[in-house]
């Protein structure tokens, strides 16, 4: 297996590379648009979106053609291997639209069960966070280094992140105020980068809803090879998406859990 999961990496680095190069020349550009693809609302996708997804699709086009591919851009389409890449060109594009670094491309590769790989990038940053079965590590200007998450401390004293302050619905927002309430510090707004920094032994919890499977897998790799825990909010698989909840150890992911499990 250590073999097909360094050749996987390679595979998905040179994917990383790939959106790298389709997205940079547009971010903080300001002949960018945006269409907004929500009714009611506002969720933009931008020519970077869509150029980024369609050059990592080109390299698994070329290396790994029998794979499937779940992309956010661009929807499913079937393999023969058992294996599928689950790609977010772009997680966080309101972020990126409005100039900040916490954007970042999302790719995951796994079985059914779940991705076993997973990296999010920061290419404006020149950062690359890697999760893999053997090892998590980031690459980034000061070279690489291992990544492990936090180690336990109370809810009390630890720092929770989340994207939205609304969270989803009414209920869910009021499941996760529950927690922020009891919690030292709460942050919003960080997209996929709020994961990496749980993977990095900076951040204790990140709690979202309303992600698809293209938002979480590759956090999920990623955290859990840094030493974390990434669930729903019962304790499931998230890997599908819906309600999660990132934790740096198990004890804060059962303390939060708790709180969670009486608003379901």
């Amino acid at each position: 297996m250590t073999q097909i999961h360094d050749a996987l990496l390679d595979v998905a680095q040179q994917m990383a590379d790939a959106a790298r190069a389709a997205i940079l020349p547009h971010f903080r550009n300001s002949a960018l648009t945006a269409e907004n693809k929500l009714d009611g609302g506002y969720d933009p996708v931008t020519i970077a979106d869509r150029a980024a997804e369609e050059a990592m699709r080109a390299v698994l086009a070329d290396l790994r053609p029998d794979d499937a591919i779940l992309g956010e851009e661009f929807g499913a389409v079937d393999g023969t291997s058992g294996l599928t890449w689950v790609l977010d060109p772009i997680d966080g594009t309101r972020g990126f639209v409005s100039g900040t670094p916490t954007w970042g491309v999302l790719i995951a590769v796994g079985g059914p069960d779940g991705p076993e790989i997973g990296i999010i990038d920061q290419p404006y940053i020149g950062e690359r966070f890697i999760g893999t079965p053997k090892a998590a590590w980031l690459h980034g200007p000061q070279g690489q280094a291992p990544l492990q998450t936090r180690a336990a401390r109370p809810l009390a004293q630890a720092t929770v992140f989340t994207t939205f302050p609304e969270v989803g619905t009414p209920a869910d927002a009021a499941a996760f105020a529950d927690v922020a309430s009891r919690a030292r510090l709460t942050r919003y707004g960080m997209d996929c980068y709020a994961y990496a920094l749980v993977a990095a032994g900076q951040v204790d919890l990140v709690i979202e809803a309303g992600l698809n499977a293209y938002d979480i897998q590759a956090p999920i790799a990623l955290i859990q090879a840094a030493g974390g825990i990434v669930t729903d909010w019962q304790g499931g698989p998230a890997h599908n998406g819906g309600r999660v909840l990132a934790a740096a150890n198990a004890e804060i992911h059962a303390e939060a859990l708790a709180i969670l499990a009486k608003h379901a």
